[in-house]
């Protein structure tokens, strides 16, 4: 029982610690969500929380009010910043994500502060989310996350927070947003509004490639991306890129899907220059693309 009274205590105690941290963030009409006090004035939440560009307002822990700013989103990581008075607020201690581990105790919090207890269930590499995003570390959960949970923190048992919650990224999924991805995204969002991608402008889907196109190649792989639609103004098109082009791969890289291409431009930025293998007419080819800035809603 004692042991039991001792665990109690210090998952109350690091509640107390991070909850002071943890503000309610209206941000839609209807039910707010939360938000953490990631430096000072800047508060870190869920992206698809955040449906209103003004009239954005923060529920404090003392049950006070104050006004908040977009200062920018990210749909492909699911994070927006927001701007606001820090004065009296204190930012979130953040822990060591590299090591968290799949059975560790941990605790999801919304505003209130209000909690859920539960276990890391699985841990994984970095990923990229179907909007284009690149997540460091896949962190998937074992709890109950409450409606207005998303944007609110993970924390350990020692009260310091290991990553944002979200129900945002995949259906039916709890995940956490490592602190590594927060930092690198919430980052460029307080100072450029925008997280910038590279972009490459054209439209594919997969193909299976014959053996004599795989010869031609010199590559094993039997299947590439065939070009479907170029956009006019883009890179690929500047580069040279065609209808029906064959992309065999990028820098290097295989190409088999879509999501393919996604994953590696996920890593690069605008005005970078990639490197596509490709079959024109059966004939091996190569073009040197200079990344365009991709455009709001866009994924290659």
């Amino acid at each position: 029982m004692q042991t039991l009274l001792s665990l109690s205590n210090d998952l109350a105690g690091a509640v107390e610690r991070a909850g002071g941290a943890v503000v309610g963030v209206h941000g839609r009409q209807r039910l707010p969500s939360a938000g953490v006090h990631w430096r000072p004035g800047l508060v870190v939440t869920a992206a698809h929380t955040v449906e209103l560009d003004e009239g954005i307002s923060m529920a404090l822990p003392d049950g006070t009010s104050r006004p908040a700013t977009l200062a920018g989103r990210d749909a492909g990581t699911d994070l927006a910043v927001l701007r606001v008075d820090g004065a009296g607020i204190p930012c979130a201690e953040w822990a060591d994500g590299d090591a968290v581990k799949v059975g560790h105790l941990v605790l999801a919090l919304g505003a209130g502060p209000s909690a859920s207890l539960g276990v890391i269930s699985a841990v994984g590499g970095a990923w990229n989310t179907l909007r284009g995003g690149r997540i460091d570390r896949f962190l998937r959960l074992d709890l109950t996350m409450y409606p207005g949970f998303s944007g609110g923190p993970l924390i350990d048992t020692e009260g310091r927070v290991i990553g944002i919650n979200t129900s945002g990224l995949a259906r039916s999924l709890r995940l956490a947003i490592p602190g590594a991805t927060v930092a690198r995204v919430a980052e460029e969002l307080a100072s450029r509004g925008r997280v910038a991608r590279g972009y490459l402008g054209v439209g594919m889907q997969p193909v299976r490639l014959p053996e004599a196109d795989r010869r031609a190649a010199a590559t094993a792989a039997e299947h590439a991306l065939i070009v479907v639609h170029v956009d006019p103004d883009g890179p690929g098109a500047r580069a040279g890129l065609l209808l029906g082009d064959v992309l065999i791969a990028l820098d290097g890289a295989p190409l088999a899907e879509p999501a393919d291409v996604q994953a590696h431009l996920s890593t690069r930025r605008p005005g970078d220059v990639v490197r596509v293998a490709l079959l024109r007419a059966g004939r091996p080819a190569e073009a040197s693309v200079t990344l365009g800035e991709r455009p709001p809603g866009r994924r290659r």
